[in-house]
């Protein structure tokens, strides 16, 4: 086992722990938040960033001891890539849904009948 030099040791660490850290308040708030929306909203925002700091962390890791790989740096933009419009995508569902929020999660939309697929409840 290749041994790092102390820097590397020390940013490698602290990419892991910062993206440890974020991936974790993304997962808490996923538990926590009260309705659909807010709970799509920590998952989709400090999770993508958990995630990428655990890549930089990796592909720093691997720059020092081996070679560059392009492997983290591919995972980085399809997570980059997917993660908002998958976000996106279950928002505009939960809208059309019409799922139950609680009185402070606003809807700024000018006339919210008009995207509903169904008929008023």
């Amino acid at each position: 086992m290749a041994t790092l030099p102390v820097w590397a040791d020390w940013l490698i660490s602290f990419f892991v722990l910062l993206g440890a850290g974020f991936a974790f308040v993304g997962s808490v708030g996923l538990v926590r938040l009260p309705d659909f929306m807010s709970r799509l909203h920590a998952p989709t925002k400090s999770t993508t960033l958990g995630v990428g700091g655990i890549i930089i962390g990796s592909s720093l890791y691997f720059s020092v001891t081996t070679h560059f790989s392009a492997h983290e740096l591919l995972i980085a933009i399809f997570l980059f890539l997917t993660a908002p419009i998958s976000a996106h995508l279950l928002a505009k569902a939960g809208l059309h849904l019409h799922l139950k929020l609680i009185s402070n999660t606003q809807d700024l939309r000018k006339k919210p009948e008009q995207y509903a697929d169904r008929e008023a409840d």
